[in-house]
């Protein structure tokens, strides 16, 4: 029996989406939310009313959306829900880039971390919604599944902190890259 495939050609009924394709917050503070996601994601509004919003940074019509709710009240922290987002940058220039711009814009990451995977900028939006600006540190899956299979990650799941600074310093001083995305690396001697 011939087993039917999907467009993808994957076989039918085991079919993946192709990308995420959006987030949307409802928030009490509407364009305070807005203005803050257009920074941070160096994005555009494309589409706006006193009621939703939508932006985008790429190809997709929108990225993030924002639903005008301002009888919200603040979620408690120990809720149940979406722990964080992560947006991907195409390369460790890019997040530096994005980290120095944001850094003079009075933004500053709470929570600088090497995960092993990712090298990792975490931010609080204004509702405190956690947002992760990252770069994966490994050039193709096979390098990652190697590393990840050595037993490293198991032995430390979470990852090692950094300063953003340095690695700012370090990145435009001309190090290189392969050694700036590896866990440790960005210490002060």
């Amino acid at each position: 029996m011939k087993q039917e495939l999907s467009q993808s050609g994957r076989p039918a009924g085991a079919i993946s989406p192709a990308k995420l394709a959006h987030i949307v917050l409802r928030t009490p503070r509407y364009e305070d939310m807005i203005d803050w996601y257009v920074r941070v994601l160096d994005a555009t509004v494309a589409f706006e009313t006193p009621i939703l919003a939508f932006i985008t940074y790429d190809d997709e019509h929108h990225r993030v959306a924002f639903v005008n709710q301002p009888q919200l009240s603040d979620r408690d922290g120990g809720a149940a829900g979406l722990d964080h987002v992560a947006f991907t940058y195409g390369g460790l220039g890019d997040l530096v880039s994005t980290y120095d711009r944001l850094k003079g814009a009075g933004i500053s990451p709470y929570w600088c971390i090497n995960h092993g995977p990712t090298t990792s900028l975490y931010y609080h939006d204004p509702d405190r919604n956690q947002v992760e600006l990252q770069i994966d540190n490994f050039e193709t899956l096979e390098a990652l599944d190697e590393w990840m299979r050595s037993g490293a990650f198991a032995a430390n799941p979470i990852g090692v902190e950094f300063d953003p600074d340095l690695l700012s310093e370090l990145f435009r001083s001309g190090a290189q890259v392969a050694d700036l995305v590896k866990q440790g690396a960005i210490t002060r001697s």
